[in-house]
C-alpha cells in the first residue's frame, strides 16, 4: 500500500537520478562529490529512523574522499555501500553475527578494490543475516533490515542491507553477493535490478574462493539496467577473464529475437503460488509481443539437486562454526550463532558422508545446465515461490526444522545457477496484491551475461520499472 512506503528521495543533489545519473550530474559540474556524499549521508541518518540497514558507518572517510573530487571512472563520485560480508580497509566485517566482534581489515578484498575502482564512493557496510545464510535479513537478537515498500515485509537477503539502502534511496548502487539467490532474493522483494553474473566474471573475496564449489558471484544492485551494464564493463576493464566472452558495454536492446523457455515450478517440489506465476505469464506474453519465440521448459535437476545444495549449505555452517576462532577473531564463540547456523551445522554432522557424492552431483550440473540453451537462449521463472513475506516468518528466533522447511517453499529457483555458474537476473516486473515488487528471473548459458543485459533493456523500454515513490 503506497501509504505504508519509508523511502528518502528528496529534492537534493542526488534527487531521483540512478547511478550513472550522478556520476553525468557530477562530470557536467551540476553537483559536486561532496554534495552527493553529503545528499546519501542525510538520508541514510533520516533512513536509519525506520530502516536500519548500515552495518558500519563511514561517513567521515566518505567526506574526506569526496573533497580530493571525482575520477574520470563511470560512476566517479557516486555514494554506495558495501556488503557487511566483504572486508574493506579500515572497517570491520562482522558478517552479519554476534558470534565475534571484528577488527578493522588490513586491507580490501578483491572486490571491493574491483568496484571501489570504478569511482563509487563508500559510506560504510551494509547489513546481511549471519553469514548470509537466510533470505532475509532478521536476526536473533537486534532488529530486522524491512523492506521499504513496506516495514512490514522482509527486504529479503542475504544482502538485504543494500537492497533497502537502493529502493528507499538513500545511495543508487550498492555492492552485493549472490551463493544462493542472495542479489537476487533482495532485488525481487525490493523491485530493484539484480544480476548475478557468471562464475568468474566478476572477482570475489578472498573467502569464497576458497570454496571446493565456488557458488558466490559479486555483483551490485540497482534501479536502473543501464547502471548494472555500466558496472558489469567497469569490471571487465578492470580485470577481462581470460576465457569467457566479453561482454563490453551494453547501451541498449538487441535487435536478434530469442527462443525463451517458460518455468514455473521449481525442482524443490513445492508449487509456485498464483502471483509469482502471473508475473511470469505476463512477462512471458510481453516477451510473445515483442516477437521473441516463447514456449514452456523444463528444469534441469531433479529434487536431488535440493537436497545435496542444501548438504553443501550445512557444510558451510559447519566450517564457519568450526573455524571461527581462527579464520575470524579469538573471541569467536558459536555458542552466539543464531538458530540456523546452529541447525545446519547439526544436519550436516548428521549427513557428512554424503558430502563427496553430492559434491560429485553439484558439479555434473553444470552440463545439465548448459544442456537446456542448446533448445533456448533464455530461461525466464520466478524469482522465488512466493511472494514476499512478512517479517518473523522465516526469523532465525524459530526452531530449524520449520526454518528449513519455510526456506525451501521460498527459495526453489535461484540456487541453480549458483551451483552451474550461469548469469541469471531479477527484473521488478510484477505486483502483489498489497502492492509489494514481485521479481521475474532470466538465467542465459554461461557467458552469456551479455544477452541477459541487451533483453533486460528491451524488457524495462517496454514496461518501465515502478519506483518506490510512484503511487501507481
Amino acid at each position: 500500500m503506497p501509504g505504508s512506503r519509508v523511502h528518502v528521495f528528496a529534492d537534493d543533489a542526488l534527487g531521483e537520478r540512478d547511478a550513472t545519473g550522478v556520476a553525468d550530474a557530477i562530470r557536467r559540474g551540476e553537483i559536486s562529490p561532496e554534495e552527493a556524499v553529503d545528499a546519501a549521508i542525510a538520508r541514510a541518518e533520516r533512513f536509519r529512523e525506520r530502516i536500519d540497514a548500515v552495518a558500519f558507518a563511514d561517513y567521515d572517510a566518505a567526506r574526506d574522499r569526496a573533497a580530493r573530487g571525482a575520477t574520470g571512472d563511470p560512476f566517479g563520485g557516486v555514494p554506495t555501500f558495501v556488503k557487511d560480508n566483504v572486508d574493506m580497509r579500515g572497517l570491520p566485517t562482522n558478517h552479519g553475527t554476534s558470534a565475534f566482534a571484528a577488527r578493522p581489515a588490513a586491507d580490501n578484498d578483491p572486490i571491493a578494490s574491483q568496484f571501489l575502482a570504478q569511482g563509487v564512493i563508500a559510506l560504510g557496510k551494509s547489513k546481511l543475516p549471519e553469514f548470509g545464510f537466510n533470505a532475509s535479513t532478521e536476526y536473533a537478537a537486534g532488529d530486522p533490515t524491512v523492506n521499504p515498500w513496506n516495514p512490514a515485509y522482509s527486504a529479503g537477503a542475504s544482502s538485504g542491507g543494500s537492497a533497502a539502502l537502493v529502493a528507499a534511496g538513500v545511495v543508487p548502487i550498492a555492492h552485493a553477493n549472490d551463493g544462493g539467490g542472495s542479489i537476487r532474493i533482495p532485488a525481487a522483494a525490493c523491485g530493484l535490478v539484480g544480476l548475478k553474473p557468471t562464475r568468474g566474471r566478476v572477482l570475489s573475496s578472498k573467502a569464497s574462493r576458497s570454496l571446493p564449489l565456488k557458488i558466490v558471484s559479486d555483483g551490485v544492485l540497482t534501479r536502473s539496467v543501464r547502471d548494472t551494464a555500466a558496472f558489469l564493463a567497469a569490471a571487465e576493464r578492470y580485470r577481462p577473464h581470460p576465457t569467457l566472452p566479453g561482454v563490453g558495454a551494453v547501451e541498449g536492446p538487441a535487435r536478434t529475437r530469442l527462443r525463451i523457455g517458460v518455468v514455473l515450478d521449481s525442482p524443490t517440489g513445492h508449487a509456485t503460488d498464483d502471483e509469482a506465476r502471473t508475473a511470469v505469464d505476463q512477462t512471458g506474453k510481453l516477451l510473445a509481443d515483442l516477437g521473441h519465440d516463447v514456449s514452456e521448459a523444463g528444469t534441469p535437476v531433479s529434487e536431488q539437486f535440493v537436497d545435496d545444495f542444501v548438504l553443501y549449505w550445512g557444510m558451510l555452517a559447519f566450517v564457519v562454526s568450526s573455524t571461527g576462532r581462527w579464520a575470524l577473531s579469538r573471541d569467536f564463540d558459536q555458542a552466539r550463532m543464531d538458530n540456523l547456523s546452529l541447525g545446519l551445522r547439526r544436519m550436516f554432522g548428521r549427513r557428512v558422508a554424503r558430502l563427496p557424492r553430492a559434491l560429485y552431483r553439484l558439479r555434473r550440473t553444470t552440463a545439465a545446465y548448459q544442456q537446456t540453451f542448446c533448445d533456448y537462449d533464455v530461461i525466464v521463472s520466478p524469482v522465488l515461490s512466493h511472494t514476499t513475506p512478512l517479517l518473523g516468518h522465516l526469523s532465525p528466533e524459530q526452531p530449524f526444522d520449520e526454518h528449513l522447511d519455510r526456506l525451501l517453499r521460498y527459495v526453489g529457483f535461484t540456487p541453480l545457477n549458483n551451483a552451474a555458474g550461469g548469469p541469471a537476473m531479477s527484473l521488478p516486473l510484477g505486483r502483489t496484491s498489497h502492492g509489494l515488487p514481485i521479481g521475474v528471473h532470466f538465467s542465459a548459458a554461461i557467458g552469456g551475461d551479455r544477452s541477459l543485459l541487451e533483453l533486460a533493456y528491451e524488457i524495462e523500454d517496454a514496461q518501465p520499472f515502478r519506483m518506490i515513490t510512484a503511487e501507481s
